[in-house]
């Protein structure tokens, strides 16, 4: 089993996008996918179709969610907590919801050094259920990406190349560096970096010619970090894919797709598929 987090300390860089499709296409090439959503906005939990309903008293996130996982040693493990996505992607994938009270549990996190490896532990006890486990992380350097790249073995860092994620990269660096010193301790290795992912990526062919080699060619001159082969492109697509819904007596109820379902011939699809052959080639699979 490998695990990989996405993440970047900037926020709006595809993020989720690129978790929840990822994790589609690997299980639609036959591989056994766990998605799991570390961040308290719980974008891929929406994306994936888990949050279908619109008032407080319906929701049935509440009370099995990642914060579950992480707090206890002794219950809530992975099978317990972990919930089938319903008409998101065939074949749909198991996803471990994260909730908005992941804010409020953060500081009691904090002060139990326990925490911080219990993902670790649980996640080996499903090893033999899953081949893949793809992590999505808070656009942060909180107690929840620390989690996440404890339990990783590989990063992908999605970046829109453009100033500002750029200059984030040092401190994203500087944070795996101290990541990896505790992975040391608890005789993991060190986490490694599958590349910058490009995402968000305009479509202006004169970006494209112009723009975008310019700033590959930066990005690589100031840090010595792969860039990936692939290219996840800023589509409509892949919005729309997202605010789909369906009907349930006056009520629009949310019910997302991949963009492998929603739009299989597209070339967002198509940029998925070759992303997902990038991952494949890279973890020897």
């Amino acid at each position: 089993m490998k695990t990989i987090a996405i993440y970047h300390n900037k926020g709006g860089v595809g993020k989720t996008t690129i978790a929840i499709n990822l994790a589609a296409s690997l299980q639609k090439q036959g591989h056994k996918i766990l998605l799991i959503d570390l961040d308290s906005q719980a974008n891929s939990t929406f994306a994936t179709g888990l949050m279908k309903f619109l008032f407080v008293e319906d929701d049935d996130l509440r009370d099995r969610n990642v914060s579950h996982v992480i707090e206890s040693g002794d219950y809530y493990f992975i099978p317990d907590v972990v919930r089938k996505t319903d008409g998101f992607n065939h074949p749909e994938i198991d996803v471990i919801p994260s909730h908005i009270n992941l804010i409020q549990k953060q500081s009691k996190l904090n002060q139990v050094a326990s925490y911080k490896t219990r993902l670790v532990t649980k996640l080996k006890r499903v090893e033999e259920d899953y081949d893949i486990v793809i992590i999505d992380t808070p656009p942060s350097r909180d107690i929840y990406t620390e989690i996440a790249l404890y339990a990783a073995d590989y990063l992908i860092i999605p970046s829109d190349l453009k100033p500002f994620a750029n200059q984030g990269l040092p401190t994203v660096l500087e944070f795996i560096s101290q990541i990896d010193e505790f992975r040391a301790l608890i005789g993991k290795n060190y986490l490694e970096i599958l590349g910058i992912l490009p995402s968000k990526i305009s479509t202006n062919s004169k970006f494209l010619n112009y723009v975008f080699p310019k700033q590959k060619e930066s990005l690589l001159n100031s840090h010595n970090l792969p860039i990936m082969n692939s290219i996840i492109f800023e589509r409509t697509v892949l919005s729309q894919c997202t605010n789909q819904t369906i009907t349930m007596g006056d009520l629009e109820i949310p019910d997302p797709k991949s963009v492998l379902e929603f739009a299989p011939d597209s070339p967002a699809a198509m940029e998925f598929v070759q992303l997902t052959e990038e991952v494949l080639e890279k973890l020897g699979k």
